[in-house]
C-alpha cells in the first residue's frame, strides 16, 4: 500500500502511517485492514507507535474534537481534513503520551499539514498545539447536560449512549462505553503442533499466558509480540475473541452431522467447530458447508482451513438472504453468525461508533430475521439452531429472537448468553441457541 504524503520522508514512519491510515477510515475503510497491511513496512516500534495513535484517535474523537474547537476558536467541520486529523494526532500525543516530548508532538503535526499540501495551514495548527500546552488543564466534558457530558468523557456519540442507557441502565452503559476506550486482550487457541511446547515458548520470550475463563481451550496473552506474530505466520495459534470461540463451541456437532455456517467468512467460527470435531470424526463423518456472499472472503476461509489442516469443511457461495438452494430439513445444526452494527467490537473498530445510524441498527435487525427464517426451512427436526451477533443491541439480539420465537412456535429457546467487555473482558456478543422440535 503506498504512502500518500508528499516529501514524506521528513515526518517520522509511524506518524506518516498513521495519518494516512486516518485519512482513509474517514473515506470508509476499517483501521484493522489498514494497520495490517501498512505494518509491513514499518519497523517493530513504529508498528506500536502507529497502533496506538490510529486506534486512539478513533477511540478519543469526539473529545479531541471538543479541544480542537477550544483552542482553535471555530468548528471542527470548517477545518480541511489534513488539518482536523494533524490536530487531533498532536493533542492526543500531547494529552495520552506523555513520553513523547510535547515539541515532537507538535512539530510532527506541523510537518504532516505541509506534507499533505497544505503549508498555509501550519502555522495555524503550530498555534493551536502551542496553545494546548499552555492550557493543558482545560476539560472539554465540563458541560452541565449529564448525557451530553458522558458522551464527552468517553467520547462516544451521544445517540448511541442513550440507546445503551435506555436498554441497561445508566451505569452499565457507562461502564461499558468507557471499556470501549481500553485495548482489548489478544485472544488465540492452539491449531497445531504441540501444545505445551507453543505455551512453555511464548512463557519463556516474556509472555504472560492464561487460561480463559470463558470459552474452552482458549488463552489470552499479553507480551512476547514477535514471537506471536511468528507462530500466527506458521498458522500454530489462530488469534480469536474468547466470545467468538465461545459461539463456535455453542454449536455441539457430533460424529456423522451435516452442519451449515450461513455467514462464515473469514472462518474464525468455522475452522474451530471443524477442529472440535475432527478430533472425534473423519471428514467422511462430519460436514460443514462454510457459506458466504462473498468469494474473495471465502478465499480467506479456503486458506485458514488449509493452514489449519481441516477436511470437513467444504465451501459454498450463497446469499442468506435469499431462499437457501437446499431441500427443507436438511442440516442437523445451523450457524447463523449474522451481519450486525459491531457494537460490541468498538474497543477493535473505534470507528464504527462514528459511522453508525439508528436506522442502520432497525434495518439490521430486519435482515437478521430473514437470514434466520431462512435458515429455519433446512433445519431437521430435532436440530439445533444457534444464532449470534458481536452486537450489544436488544434490537439485533433479544428482539430478533422473540420475533423468531412467535413466527416459529416449533422452535424452543435452550440457551441464550450475553458477553461484554467490562464484565468478561471479551468483545460484547450475544448468543442464542434454538431447537426444532421432532413433531408436528
Amino acid at each position: 500500500m503506498a504512502i500518500g504524503l508528499a516529501n514524506s520522508k521528513q515526518v517520522s514512519p509511524a506518524r506518516r502511517a498513521a495519518f494516512e491510515i486516518l485519512r482513509e477510515v474517514e473515506a470508509g475503510a476499517f483501521s484493522s485492514i489498514l494497520l495490517a497491511a501498512y505494518e509491513q513496512q514499518l519497523k517493530l516500534a513504529d508498528r506500536a507507535l502507529a497502533h496506538e495513535l490510529v486506534l486512539g484517535v478513533l477511540r478519543w474523537q469526539l473529545w479531541l474534537d471538543k479541544l480542537i474547537e477550544h483552542y482553535a476558536k471555530r468548528a471542527v467541520s470548517s477545518l480541511d481534513l489534513p488539518v482536523r486529523l494533524a490536530l487531533r494526532l498532536g493533542l492526543y500525543q500531547l494529552r495520552f503520551l506523555t513520553r513523547i516530548p510535547a515539541a515532537a508532538a507538535v512539530n510532527e503535526s506541523v510537518k504532516l499539514v505541509r506534507s499533505a499540501r497544505v503549508s498555509s495551514a501550519a502555522a495555524f495548527v503550530n498555534a493551536v498545539l502551542r496553545r494546548a500546552i499552555r492550557e493543558s488543564d482545560f476539560d472539554p466534558s465540563a458541560v452541565s447536560d449529564s448525557l451530553e457530558k458522558l458522551a464527552v468523557q468517553t467520547s462516544h456519540p451521544v445517540w448511541l449512549l442513550r440507546r445503551w442507557i435506555e436498554s441497561f441502565g445508566e451505569g452499565e452503559a457507562e461502564a461499558f462505553a468507557r471499556a470501549n476506550n481500553l485495548i482489548a486482550p489478544t485472544a488465540f487457541r492452539l491449531v497445531n503442533g504441540d501444545s505445551n511446547e507453543i505455551l512453555a515458548q511464548l512463557r519463556e520470550a516474556g509472555g504472560i499466558v492464561e487460561r480463559s475463563v470463558v470459552a474452552e481451550d482458549a488463552w489470552r496473552i499479553s507480551g512476547a509480540t514477535s514471537l506471536v506474530r511468528e507462530i500466527v505466520a506458521n498458522g500454530n495459534i489462530y488469534l480469536q475473541d474468547e466470545a467468538s470461540q465461545l459461539v463456535a463451541q455453542t454449536v455441539a456437532i457430533k460424529p456423522g452431522e451435516l452442519v451449515l455456517d450461513l455467514c462464515a467468512a473469514p472462518g474464525g467460527k468455522t475452522t474451530l467447530m471443524a477442529q472440535r470435531v475432527e478430533k472425534t470424526a473423519t471428514h467422511a463423518d462430519a460436514l460443514i458447508v462454510a457459506s458466504d456472499r462473498s468469494a474473495k472472503r471465502l478465499e480467506t476461509v479456503l486458506k485458514t482451513t488449509a493452514t489449519h489442516n481441516l477436511t470437513s469443511i467444504r465451501v459454498l457461495l450463497l446469499d442468506a438472504a435469499q431462499p437457501l438452494p437446499f431441500k427443507h430439513s436438511v442440516f442437523d445444526r445451523i450457524l447463523v453468525d449474522a451481519p450486525c452494527s459491531g457494537t460490541g467490537t468498538l474497543r477493535r473498530n473505534p470507528e464504527i461508533r462514528w459511522r453508525l445510524s439508528e436506522s442502520d441498527v432497525n434495518e439490521l435487525a430486519t435482515k437478521q430475521k430473514l437470514f434466520l427464517n431462512n435458515a429455519a426451512r433446512v433445519l431437521k427436526p430435532g436440530g439445533q439452531l444457534v444464532y449470534s451477533t458481536c452486537s450489544v443491541e436488544r434490537d439485533e439480539n433479544e428482539q430478533v429472537i422473540d420475533d423468531f420465537l412467535n413466527e416459529n412456535p416449533r422452535f424452543k429457546l435452550t440457551k441464550t448468553a450475553r458477553l461484554w467487555p467490562h464484565h468478561e473482558g471479551t468483545d460484547g456478543f450475544f448468543i442464542a441457541s434454538l431447537q426444532l422440535a421432532t413433531q408436528q
